[in-house]
């Protein structure tokens, strides 16, 4: 049973969950939020915390977003947009059992006083960003550092907001360059 409570944002990525691990989970209904849900939402973040589970893309960035900031110290999961993709639609209901345990062993806090260990010169030189292929390795490094997907500006501030090391991102910049 994982201690902490996820937050979702449909019905359907419950059924999905509980498929891969035992949680209690609070749906938002999408970008919904009712006074009821946030009310729920912040009762668990004080008891037990919270981890957000939303879908990879942009409706689940947004919830991720003003959910962080009623509660900054939630912890983030990210199941890959390949990963939570099937029959024409993305959300956490289409990933896996295992993919969605993949997320949750690579849960991460947001830091809000970020470090500046990496820069756009950094993503630049190891070509996730201004390539012709920088979107799809962004991708498969943000699935290796479970920070999910995102465009060049913002995967650089997860890069210095989620405390990733220089060296699990070394790490997983060969992991990329040896599966090629």
């Amino acid at each position: 049973m994982i201690k902490e409570v996820l937050v979702v944002e449909g019905k359907m990525d419950v059924v999905a969950i509980n498929k891969a691990v035992e949680a209690d989970c609070i749906i938002t209904e999408g970008f919904n939020l009712s006074p009821r849900c946030l009310d729920d939402i912040e009762k668990a973040y004080k008891k037990r915390g919270i981890i957000i589970l939303t879908d990879p893309d942009t409706a689940g960035e947004h919830i991720r977003k003003y959910v962080t900031r009623r509660c900054p110290n939630a912890k983030h999961a990210f199941v890959p947009v390949e990963e939570a993709t099937a029959n024409n639609d993305i959300g956490i209901e289409q990933a896996s059992p295992e993919a969605i345990r993949k997320a949750l062993e690579k849960v991460r806090t947001l830091n809000w006083e970020p470090s500046d260990i990496f820069s756009s010169t950094d993503l630049l030189r190891s070509g996730i960003s201004g390539g012709a292929d920088a979107s799809a390795k962004r991708a498969r490094l943000g699935s290796r550092l479970g920070i999910g997907y995102a465009n060049a500006k913002t995967f650089l501030k997860r890069l210095n907001h989620y405390g990733v090391t220089r060296e699990e991102f070394e790490a997983a910049l060969a992991e990329e360059g040896n599966n090629k």
